[in-house]
């Protein structure tokens, strides 16, 4: 994992903005607590995939549609993360968002933004990501 500080702002710019990862995403990524909602499992799966926090990634991820191994691109830099909208009820929820990113450095570099609408389902009691399609957000 890419060390963060702690007491540094949560990549996934959470409420209230400009909080501590340890305040935030941080104590999902350790295991320490569940994210309680689709909003939030999203918000630490962004966070996870800025520190490079694979684990997270694979255990936050619906066996049904999880890949046997998960990689975070190492040549990408998450520069922050816009939630588009959230909709869903108890047992299923939708979270469209765009995560914008950067890579290289000087005249190579390149910047862009991953838009998705994702979907999460409940299962025993925990959100899990369960799929995403491209979006026009």
């Amino acid at each position: 994992m890419i060390p963060r500080s702690a007491t540094g702002p949560c990549p996934c710019g959470g409420q209230p903005f400009g909080a501590p990862l340890s305040a935030c995403c941080g104590p999902y990524l350790a295991g320490e607590g569940w994210p309680p909602t689709p909003e939030a499992l999203m918000r630490s799966r962004y966070t996870a995939y800025a520190v490079g926090d694979t684990d997270h990634l694979f255990r936050t991820w619906h066996p049904a549609t999880r890949p046997s191994g998960v990689e975070a691109d190492p040549s990408l830099t998450w520069t922050g993360l816009e939630v588009v909208s959230v909709s869903g009820d108890d047992d299923e929820g939708v979270v469209e968002f765009a995560a914008h990113w950067t890579s290289g450095q000087g005249s190579s570099r390149q910047r862009g933004a991953v838009r998705e609408r994702s979907t999460f389902t409940r299962r025993a009691g925990r959100w899990l990501y369960r799929d995403g399609v491209p979006s026009q957000s």
